[in-house]
Order: structure tokens, then C-alpha cells, then sequence
């Protein structure tokens, strides 16, 4: 039989890898966001006044895909070091670079002070940003994955995304904040109060995570000294099947969780008629329901298995883009909150707080990091990174229609589900095995047979 996974004896180690997972990449998620919103209401004036209105803004959501680009390099950089070096000390390195760098972005001249430098600035801060994000969320759901005992890694690891949801909130809610300024204030130094805020919630992270223990999958690896000396190179040698349905499972989810998060927003604005201020509180109240929704989600996982409460998320989102953007266009606040919290719910974290656990089950010890950092961040940019410049780009085509970008929705998302088909259960695997959960299982022996 299959040895039991090494389940740490103190439940200290549990409430500590939990906490950080939470904090760090509720930072992640607030320094996107901010940053997001800004593109959305305030960048195109700051950093492209020269342009048209719609050009400003698909000039800001290129320099927010920007991040998302840098996102897999940064996954490739970090990968080698996460299964040689661990888990934690990658996340602390990670943490300080996306709050450097959103902290350095509340200090950039705008256009009007340095010209063409300030733009060129803001697209290297986002570059840095993205950067330290590529190992983030991966890191963090591996290391979760890893601490928590069978039958209980769907919940804590799902935490993760709740972290998320909670990065969101804090990211509204400062919006909110800033926006109680009068116009001249808000343009001038009422935005760069946002991207400083950043700073608190890095210190409190960088104190929580500097506590952090090693998971006991990585202390058993490193015990019998089978460290990878190459994990990206074994990854491609022996795991591209499952990176590749990770890759394939999250491209879709990507694409809408960030069209609900960020293009959203300006549609709302620009399009339906929304007044600005409303945009920030109907995140924050989505993203509070998506927190709660991606631990139920997690928790079912534990209960029914991860493949068919994932599968069954990504059929509802298959269905879902056409009739959100009939309840948008109404205007009415009801209808434009309910759908903003099922689109949230469903693709901002539910779905993937069942990633959180499933896909750090689909590989074997030697390069789980590597492997679900490759196949998420390589999926968040042809996903997640694309998704508002795409969709802004087809409403610009198409005279205002919304009917291509639900088309594109749609699409996206039936990639997502074939591949979420094509993938088997992983729930309660053994998580100590070099062995990858899409290996064909061993041939029964002659005896066995009879």
C-alpha cells in the first residue's frame, strides 16, 4: 500500500501555513485589483491623456496584461527554487517584490510631468509586479496542499482563494475611500494614498510568513535527498501531460474571473451608464461572497471529489456570460449586483479555490511547484492577462455589442471544461509519490489476473 502522507503533528504548523496563504495572496490580489481599477477609471487620464478615450483604455489594460506576461517568466525564474530550495522562502522573496513594486507605482510622475517616461515606468512596475506573482498562488496552494491532513485539503487550501477574495475587498474598499475626494485631490495624489497602502499589507504578510514551517511533503523530500536539481526540465520531460490540463483547465476560468474583476468595471462605467463610485462597492461585495464561496467549493471537493464539483462549475460558466450582460445592461443596481456576485462565486473563486487543491494532486513530489506554477501562469496570460484587452477591443469593433465578448466568454470556457473532462480524480492521493496523477496505472501481474 501507498505510505500515508506526513501530516504534521502540530496543529500550530497548520494555523501558520494557513494564515500565510491567506495574507500573502490576499496581497496579490489587492495589488491587482488597485491596479485594475485604476486602469479602468483613472490611468488613461494620469498616463495616456493624449489619447482617445477608448484608446486610453485599451492603452491601460495593454500595460495590465503586461503583469500577466511577466507572470510565467516569473514562474519559470522561481520554479527552480521551489522544489530545491522549499516553499517558503520562495513565497517571502515573492511577497517583497509585488509590494515593492505596487508601492513604487503610487510614487511614478504621470504624463504631464515626465512625458512618454511615465507610462514607460508604469509598464516596468506592472512588468516587476507580475513578475513576483508568477509563483505566488501556485506556491502558496502547493504548500497548503502539502500541510494539510487527507481529507481536509480542499478546505484549507481553498483558503488561498478566500485570501483572494479578501484582497479584493481591501482593494475596494480603499477605492471607495479615495473617491470620497473631490476630483482634483483624487487625480493628484488621492490614487497614490492607494498603491502606498500596499506597504501595510506587506509588512504584515513578510511577519507572518518570516513564522512559517517547511511543508512535510518538501521535509520528506529533502530527507531522502531526492531534490530535482532541474525541476523545470523534468516537468517538461516527465509532466507535461498534466501541466498541460492545467493549463488547459484554468485558461478559461482565467479569462472570465478577470473579465468580471476588470472589464467589467469599465463596461459598467463606460457603456451601461454606472456612476464611478458604484463600480468599487459592487466588487467588494462579490468578492466577499466568492471568499465564502470558495471554501464551501473546497469543502465539497473533499466530499464528492474534486473533478465533479469543478466540472460542474465550469458548465454553469459556459452559460452564464449571455445572460450577465442582459442583467448589466438593464442598469438596474439589484440586477447588476446579483450577476457581478455569480460571476464571482463561480470563476473569481470558486472555481478556483477548487484548483487550489486539485492541481498540486495531479503531480508527483520531484516538481509539483513547477508544475502548477507553469501551467497556471502560462494559462493566466492567454487567459486571465488577454481577457480585458480582447474584450474591450471586440465592444470597440463591434460598435458597443456585447454579444462577441459573451461569444469569446463561452469559448474560452469550453476549453476549461474538455480539459476538466479529460482529467482524472486526485482527491486524498497520496502526495508523497514521484508518480503523476495522470500516469496509467500499473499493469496487473499474471497472478493478479487470475
Amino acid at each position: 500500500p501507498a505510505p500515508a502522507d506526513p501530516a504534521p503533528t502540530d496543529p500550530r504548523a497548520v494555523r501558520r501555513a494557513a494564515w500565510a496563504g491567506l495574507v500573502g495572496t490576499a496581497l496579490e490580489q489587492y495589488d491587482f485589483v488597485i491596479y485594475g481599477t485604476a486602469s479602468a477609471l483613472v490611468f488613461g487620464d494620469l498616463f495616456f491623456p493624449n489619447a482617445t478615450p477608448a484608446v486610453a483604455l485599451l492603452a491601460s489594460f495593454a500595460a495590465y496584461a503586461v503583469g500577466f506576461a511577466a507572470r510565467p517568466l516569473g514562474g519559470l525564474f522561481f520554479s527552480r527554487f521551489g522544489d530545491r530550495l522549499g516553499r517558503k522562502w520562495i513565497l517571502i522573496t515573492t511577497l517583497f517584490l509585488m509590494g515593492g513594486s505596487t508601492f513604487a507605482i503610487g510614487l511614478l510622475p504621470t504624463y504631464h510631468q515626465v512625458g512618454v517616461l511615465a507610462p514607460a515606468l508604469l509598464v516596468l512596475c506592472r512588468f516587476f509586479q507580475g513578475f513576483g506573482a508568477g509563483a505566488e498562488q501556485s506556491g502558496g496552494a502547493t504548500l497548503l496542499t502539502e500541510t494539510a491532513v487527507t481529507g481536509r485539503r480542499g478546505r484549507l487550501a481553498s483558503l488561498v482563494m478566500t485570501g483572494a477574495a479578501l484582497g479584493t475587498v481591501m482593494g475596494a474598499v480603499a477605492w471607495i475611500l479615495v473617491q470620497t475626494l473631490p476630483d482634483d485631490q483624487l487625480m493628484s495624489w488621492g490614487w497614490r494614498l492607494v498603491f502606498a497602502s500596499s506597504l501595510l499589507v506587506t509588512v504584515a504578510a513578510m511577519v507572518i510568513r518570516r513564522k512559517l514551517s517547511e511543508s512535510p511533503v518538501f521535509q520528506d523530500l529533502k530527507r531522502r535527498h531526492e531534490k530535482p536539481k532541474s525541476p523545470v526540465k523534468e516537468v517538461f520531460q516527465h509532466g507535461r501531460k498534466p501541466m498541460l490540463l492545467v493549463l488547459f483547465m484554468n485558461v478559461g476560468v482565467s479569462a472570465q474571473s478577470y473579465t468580471y474583476q476588470v472589464f467589467m468595471a469599465s463596461y459598467l462605467v463606460s457603456t451601461v451608464g454606472v456612476d464611478a463610485s458604484f463600480v468599487p462597492k459592487v466588487l467588494m461585495i462579490g468578492a466577499a461572497c466568492g471568499g465564502l464561496a470558495a471554501i464551501g467549493f473546497g469543502v465539497l471537493s473533499d466530499r464528492v471529489g474534486r473533478k465533479p464539483v469543478y466540472a460542474s462549475i465550469l458548465a454553469a460558466l459556459v452559460l452564464l456570460p449571455g445572460p450577465s450582460f442582459i442583467a448589466l445592461n438593464t442598469g438596474s443596481p439589484a440586477a447588476i449586483t446579483v450577476t457581478m456576485i455569480i460571476g464571482f462565486v463561480l470563476a473569481g473563486q470558486g472555481a478556483v479555490g477548487v484548483q487550489m487543491s486539485y492541481f498540486p494532486e495531479l503531480f508527483g513530489t520531484r516538481y509539483r511547484y513547477a508544475g502548477v506554477t507553469l501551467g497556471r501562469e502560462f494559462s493566466s496570460v492567454l487567459g486571465g492577462g488577454v481577457a480585458p484587452l480582447i474584450c474591450a477591443s471586440l465592444l470597440t469593433a463591434f460598435s458597443g455589442s456585447w454579444i462577441p465578448v459573451a461569444v469569446y466568454m463561452m469559448l474560452m470556457m469550453i476549453i476549461s471544461l474538455i480539459a476538466a473532462l479529460m482529467t482524472p480524480e486526485t482527491r486524498d492521493r497520496d502526495l508523497t509519490s514521484p508518480v503523476d496523477a495522470t500516469a496509467p496505472a500499473p499493469a496487473a501481474t499474471e497472478t493478479s489476473t487470475r
